[in-house]
């Protein structure tokens, strides 16, 4: 079985972060929720609180099949621990995603060199190295980022493709009907 951890950083996007998790788990993986913040209880971008599944501390050195950042705030980007973790992951070429403000962190982390990303517009200029992409997901050897709110579904999708095959993800794609827009972009 699969696993990806979702980290969670107070003003995370809901959208981008609980979607994710959801399509993940009607997939079959293991989504475990993150937080990067002192309380299992994160506040996101619009003041919803969601309890988080572990504490970072206590589970950085579990071995995850993916890394998954959601966006909201640039916040994401300094967690020092998180910095460690996405380094290590992308040394050892294991996957790292993240969409809207979080491929911040991924660019901070000085692992985009080269990499086609994408990110919420605007914030380009965070992508440190990277070649901005023309597509609202984009997968770049073992790092894939997203646009944002609005197009998380297929992030999520693509994810899923990515761990479990795409007739995992086109059957969760038929299940959340959206198969008619979806095209394992």
């Amino acid at each position: 079985m699969k696993t990806a951890a979702v980290f969670l950083t107070t003003g995370f996007e809901e959208t981008e972060a609980l979607t994710t998790v959801d399509i993940l788990r009607r997939g079959g993986v293991v989504a475990t929720m993150v937080s990067l913040t002192a309380s299992e209880e994160v506040i996101s971008k619009n003041k919803i609180p969601v309890r988080a599944d572990a504490m970072f501390d206590a589970v950085k050195n579990e071995k995850f099949d993916m890394l998954v950042l959601p966006g909201g705030t640039l916040e994401i980007k300094n967690h020092e621990g998180l910095q460690e973790l996405i380094k290590k992951y992308h040394a050892e070429n294991k996957l790292i995603a993240a969409i809207c403000a979080a491929p911040a962190a991924l660019g901070k982390a000085g692992i985009l060199a080269g990499k086609t990303a994408v990110c919420y517009p605007g914030l380009e200029s965070h992508l440190t190295g990277a070649v901005i992409g023309k597509n609202i997901v984009e997968t770049d050897g073992n790092i894939t980022t997203a646009k944002g709110p609005a197009v998380t579904p297929f992030f999520a999708l693509k994810l899923l493709e990515i761990l479990e095959g795409k007739s995992m993800a086109d059957e969760v794609a038929e299940g959340f009907l959206i198969p008619l827009v979806y095209k394992g972009n």
